[in-house]
């Protein structure tokens, strides 16, 4: 069973368009075929209780099909959902929302769901858009809200990814904060919106990032291109202060896996460090370290030390 295409997991069920739990067992299945189909991979969860053929691709289509069959039509996709939506890579596991933000207008009702968090929230005409037939907050509006309302390090993890989605500008949401004035969170917003920065490649990135600031180091430059004797460039690093010839980086699951990905890694930070290089490696848990800071802080003084010591 589990080496058949997806397709034909069951007949009962949609090859290309999501479905929820309600509707495949409206259509006969159980909930334990259901739950089997997903642990054996056939289908697999877009958000919470609604399912797709595992052989669909995903895509903006797909999430706000899928979106649509949970959220009440006069809701306002908010948050970590409208991101996730506007395809800004926000820290959620993998391409599943677990439940979708959904806000009403002040003199809406609030709408209980499972599948979905809701609540009352007011917009400017300017703040929402349709996509798909879903009324969405623009990416604009959701890197304002999600600045505000999320701890430091998400915060600003979400604010890089919506800059990197192209649709607005630094200036733009500098322009935008006197709107929240007073408004929960909107000092947390001044303190990120100048650190913001589109090239922050993951959510850990920025944290790593914001950790650095945090150090009170040299402003880093993210993805610093290391070049060889000919000046062709060779490898990239995650922050760089190069006049240190300091780095850090992170190394999370998704790229720095497999045997291959981690000999490749040492190989790339030993050609670095016989070029005089200090590097610090990262990962999930020493990130999250309340020593992570003071880890940068020496470990760059030790690398400016050696430098001059050199010179």
């Amino acid at each position: 069973m589990a080496n058949l295409d997806p397709a034909t997991a069951d007949s009962r069920l949609p090859t290309n368009r999501p479905f929820t739990l309600q509707q495949a067992v409206a259509a006969g299945l159980s909930r334990s075929v259901v739950a089997r189909l997903r642990k054996q991979g056939l289908i697999r969860p877009v958000i919470r209780s609604v399912y797709v053929d595992a052989s669909t691709a995903d895509s903006t289509d797909l999430r706000a099909a899928a979106i649509a069959l949970v959220v009440h039509p006069e809701g306002v996709i908010t948050d970590l959902s409208a991101a996730w939506l506007h395809g800004a890579r926000v820290q959620l596991p993998g391409d599943y929302l677990p439940r979708v933000s959904v806000h009403l207008p002040p003199d809406g009702t609030r709408v209980r769901s499972l599948a979905t968090i809701s609540g009352i929230r007011a917009f400017a005409k300017q703040d929402v858009e349709t996509i798909n037939g879903l009324r969405v907050t623009t990416p604009l509006r959701t890197a304002l809200d999600l600045g505000r309302l999320l701890n430091r390090g998400p915060a600003l993890a979400a604010l890089d990814a919506l800059l990197r989605v192209g649709r607005f500008t630094r200036a733009d949401l500098r322009a935008a904060l006197p709107r929240f004035k007073g408004q929960r969170g909107v000092v947390q917003l001044r303190y990120l919106v100048p650190l913001c920065d589109p090239r922050a490649e993951s959510p850990q990135e920025s944290i790593l990032r914001l950790r650095w600031l945090d150090a009170q180091l040299p402003t880093p430059q993210p993805q610093y291109v290391v070049r060889d004797d000919r000046g062709f460039p060779v490898y990239r690093l995650d922050l760089a202060d190069p006049a240190a010839r300091f780095a850090a980086e992170y190394d999370g699951q998704d790229h720095h896996f497999t045997a291959a990905e981690r000999k490749y890694d040492e190989r790339r930070r030993d050609w670095l460090r016989r070029r005089g290089w200090t590097i610090v490696v990262f990962d999930r848990d020493s990130l999250a370290a309340p020593k992570a800071g003071l880890v940068l802080r020496r470990t760059h003084e030790q690398a400016a030390q050696r430098l001059r010591t050199a010179a």
